[in-house]
């Protein structure tokens, strides 16, 4: 029936439930997702660990990108993560640039280049995000940036999205790597 959720597809999709949005979050809450984030690089070594070029270009679920693309993704996205917190602090609420993850996973660089090289910028971007992150005073968590596609976002909520971002493309290697 058109219109009715696929549960399984979403189960698979969204395997550590779906990003929700809060209006603000506590100090203890922005320290949990901080310390996912500074987790994420060792998480996702830890899952891509032993795995082989078939591997890399199987898609992590059936009409999912490959295991090689969602790495690369990975590694976009949080870069970008890091510009759009630097630009929240250092000017008055931006206006970010949203970008097409789909036509950045088919340009060439995605299966032309090892994954391991984006686990390595990944680990670099991260290092450096968990710095700024952890030097901020709770007032900067408010500073905002206006996303065009989601709206006015504070880098609380964009601190809580990456932690769940990292963490649920982490799953799905993972789920990938446990149906194999």
């Amino acid at each position: 029936m058109s219109g009715t959720p696929d549960v399984a597809l979403d189960a698979q999709r969204f395997p550590i439930g779906r990003f929700q949005r809060q209006a603000e979050f506590s100090a203890e809450q922005r320290r949990a997702h901080i310390a996912r984030i500074a987790a994420q690089p060792a998480n996702l070594a830890a899952a891509m660990s032993g795995l082989t070029t078939a591997d890399y270009a199987a898609p992590y679920r059936d009409g999912g990108w490959t295991v090689r693309q969602l790495v690369h993704h990975m590694a976009d996205s949080h870069a970008n993560a890091y510009i759009r917190v630097k630009l929240a602090l250092t000017e008055h609420a931006p206006t970010i640039k949203p970008y097409d993850q789909d036509a950045w996973v088919a340009l060439a660089d995605s299966e032309l280049v090892s994954p391991l090289v984006s686990l390595t910028m990944f680990t670099a971007i991260h290092e450096r995000l968990v710095a700024v992150l952890e030097s901020l005073e709770p007032a900067h968590f408010a500073r905002t940036l206006v996303h065009p596609e989601n709206g006015p976002m504070t880098i609380d909520q964009l601190v809580g999205l990456y932690a769940w971002h990292g963490d649920h493309h982490v799953r799905h290697i993972e789920l990938y790597r446990e149906s194999r």
